[in-house]
């Protein structure tokens, strides 16, 4: 696979690739590289941002504005399944460099551009980063607690998710090439991502009308199903049908909630939030939050902690799925990360390669994959192609 992309978005695709088994080729621009290399955290000069997104790959070094570096990506391509860019639509067309070019060198190529706003539509030319994707794709809108400002959600989610859905479309590609023998286009944008994980809140405007907008930490259409605070910290309780609320309300010793018409169904606790949440606001004050979450797993209620990141690292669970990866960066010792998600029967995932140095593997490519000779290398590299 080779792949031209950079930041978030493509690389942390191309990550869950190599994560499962693909020879990622990272083509960067000489010196300078992906930009996020020079994205912090540092440790000893080396960008954790970087190093957390682009393990298990090869760097190779390219100036695809000269035409021996186009040549070569070519050759590459030639021995590819996959190319993967994230540039702004037309950026590879002027390079000579787009699908339509390079089908012609590797008709089974399945090609993956991901961008802010995909490569068709009147906005395909403008340039994203995740914050405007959340803006415009309306995640900022239900964010956040009701009245208080807009609110990004705590992670990149514009760019992660439109990460997996590339993978999806990757991975659908190569099944259809592998029926009909012929790559094709895959076109991912970012904000049609967003779109997509909008969920009910699109459901909740075409049907009843209605604007969604932040409601804190509740769910819209399920009651009671939030954060509440305890004697000590926030606590989550999840009641998502009646027969539990029907045991939360003997759990939590209050029988008369439970006969309650105003709270009797869920449609009705929905209706009645208001009423209804500051009455179970006082009773979980009563205690602190680890006897609440014993008390209510006790009778199979669903609950749990708000975890800081570190308890998230160390958490039981975590470590049992070994969902905490640690892998030797050479000079910068042992680097955890989290590690590869989906577990196979047959052929588990793994990380057991670190980030690469900046056209690390550059000769290794060339020579090994290419048959070029380490002094066609030498020359390239004087020339500055590589």
């Amino acid at each position: 696979m080779v792949d031209l992309s950079r930041i978030l978005a493509g690389p942390f695709a191309s990550m869950i690739l190599a994560d499962m088994g693909a020879d990622v080729i990272k083509v960067e621009e000489p010196i300078l590289g992906d930009e996020s290399r020079g994205f912090g955290p540092f440790k000893d000069g080396f960008s954790a941002y970087f190093i957390s997104i682009n393990r298990g790959k090869r760097s190779v070094t390219l100036n695809l504005k000269d035409r021996k570096g186009k040549e070569i990506l070519k050759e590459l391509v030639k021995r590819s399944d996959v190319l993967l860019e994230n540039f702004r639509p037309g950026t590879m067309k002027r390079l000579g460099l787009d699908y339509d070019a390079l089908k012609s060198v590797n008709p089974r190529l399945v090609y993956a551009a991901c961008s802010g706003f995909g490569q068709t539509g009147p906005l395909s030319q403008n340039g994203a980063y995740d914050l405007i994707i959340q803006a415009m794709g309306g995640m900022m809108s239900i964010t956040g607690e009701p009245g208080g400002a807009p609110v990004k959600v705590g992670a990149s989610i514009a760019d992660l998710t439109a990460a997996l859905y590339t993978v999806i479309g990757i991975l659908t590609a190569l099944r259809v090439r592998d029926q009909t023998g012929v790559g094709q286009l895959v076109d991912v944008a970012m904000l049609d991502c967003q779109i997509c994980i909008l969920e009910n809140a699109i459901a909740r405007y075409v049907v009843a009308n209605e604007i969604p907008g932040p409601i804190g930490s509740r769910h819209p259409s399920v009651t009671p199903f939030q954060a509440f605070p305890t004697r000590d910290e926030y606590l989550v309780v999840c009641i998502g049908n009646d027969r539990l609320w029907q045991r939360f309300c003997q759990a939590i010793r209050r029988p008369d909630l439970e006969k309650d018409p105003r709270f009797e169904v869920n449609a009705r606790r929905n209706e009645n939030y208001e009423v209804l949440r500051p009455i179970l606001e006082e009773v979980f004050r009563s205690r602190p939050a680890e006897e609440w979450m014993k008390l209510l797993e006790r009778e199979g209620i669903p609950c749990g902690p708000i975890n800081t990141v570190d308890k998230v690292v160390s958490h039981p669970q975590i470590q049992a799925r070994e969902m905490i990866a640690e892998i030797d960066h050479g000079s910068l010792g042992r680097i955890k990360m989290p590690a590869f998600p989906i577990k196979f029967s047959l052929t588990p995932g793994k990380v057991d390669r670190p980030a690469p140095r900046l056209g690390e593997h550059t000769e290794e490519v060339l020579v090994g994959l290419l048959g070029m000779s380490r002094e066609e290398v030498a020359v390239l590299r004087q020339r500055k192609v590589i």
